[in-house]
């Protein structure tokens, strides 16, 4: 099968098509998926850059991903939608045709290729209102954002809070917020954006009931907001920047509350207020059950969150963030790294095979 990677973590001109052979019988709770759609997200930049620092260890865990086929080639992608042609023996929720999105292993081989083996544990049934390109847009960003905010930052829903969303524009920040204003039902949920398409993008797609630019002081625009009173800002999640946002964060979050980075960084919180208003600092990763054998986790979670988050798009509480569309093709995963690394996009960019062009997909 044809599959696009890299031989040699680098820039964008790196990524490859290759032919590798296809994926061995699924074991487990392991499916064959024939992949129709993938979407590009700033992971994909940093491990294909050779960059990819979240959990240290990492590029020793893929070296053996090739073992035995095709040396030394490292076939990108998370986010995936497509249709299941073989389930494991272990597999309870899934059937042979079924329609699905999902989000790939990160130590195992990616969705930048026609088939794919992937744990039905970190999957969904494809929402009926989106097509395979909308679909493959929403794994990676909706169960990251969940995380954060259900998990790790503990919002509970309706309550009286504020929470500051870093980068609103954004794929992960689009739907971050649309979670604590639609799902969570939070009344005051705080962006950050610069330009005019993406403070749009933030408050039509995501739901922000306001929009400060994170060019200016972000602390004296939100303290001209004047919040209610009985409304304070207990909640912030990171999506860029960390070692950035840390002090500005702490001295605008109310005594005892909780913020939440997505983005590996270093920094040093003494000096900051951090410690005088007992804040909570705690990271988010997805893939950290998957990665550590999901040990102290949850195993079925993910699953259920996107059998939840299919009926919230089918039923428009959710909207799908996707702003481009491409064929998928190497040249066009190729500009899709490009534009993602240079930091403009709104949004998310996906990629389907049944997208217009004559030019054959996968290579």
């Amino acid at each position: 099968m044809h599959a696009i990677g890299v031989s040699q973590y680098g820039p964008p001109d790196n990524l490859q098509s290759r032919e590798i052979p296809r994926p061995s019988t699924p074991t487990g709770r392991q499916m064959r998926i024939e992949t129709k759609a993938v979407s590009v997200n700033p992971i994909d930049i940093k491990v294909r850059g050779g960059t990819y620092d979240d959990p240290p260890d990492y590029y020793e865990r893929v070296r053996g991903l090739t073992k035995g086929e095709e040396p030394n080639f490292h076939v990108m992608g998370y986010d995936g939608a497509g249709v299941v042609r073989e389930v494991g023996p272990d597999v309870r929720h899934f059937k042979v045709g079924d329609e699905v999105y999902y989000l790939g292993n990160p130590v195992l081989q990616g969705s930048y290729a026609e088939e794919q083996l992937v744990d039905e544990r970190h999957m969904g049934h494809k929402p009926r209102s989106l097509d395979f390109v909308q679909a493959a847009a929403m794994p990676l960003t909706y169960a990251t954002a969940y995380e954060g905010l259900v998990d790790r930052l503990g919002i509970q829903p309706e309550e009286k809070a504020a929470i500051i969303i870093i980068n609103g524009g954004g794929g992960m920040g689009a739907i971050a917020s649309q979670i604590a204003r639609r799902v969570l039902k939070l009344p005051v949920v705080i962006t950050t954006a610069s330009r005019p398409e993406t403070e749009s993008f933030s408050r039509d797609v995501g739901g922000a009931t306001h929009v400060v630019n994170h060019r200016d002081d972000i602390v004296r625009q939100i303290r001209a907001l004047d919040l209610p009173g009985d409304m304070p800002l207990k909640y912030a999640f990171i999506t860029s920047r960390t070692e950035q946002y840390l002090r500005p964060i702490a001295d605008l979050l109310a005594p005892f509350g909780r913020m939440c980075s997505i983005v590996q960084a270093r920094f040093d919180m003494y000096g900051t207020q951090c410690m005088s208003k007992s804040l909570t600092f705690s990271w988010c990763w997805l893939a950290t059950g998957a990665y550590h054998g999901y040990v102290n986790d949850q195993e079925e979670k993910h699953r259920e969150w996107y059998e939840k988050l299919a009926s919230l798009l089918d039923d428009g509480t959710i909207k799908c963030h996707l702003t481009q569309r491409k064929r998928l093709t190497l040249g066009n995963i190729r500009e899709a790294h490009k534009q993602t690394e240079a930091g403009k996009g709104i949004g998310k960019t996906a990629l389907g095979v049944d997208e217009p062009g004559d030019h054959p997909v996968f290579q």
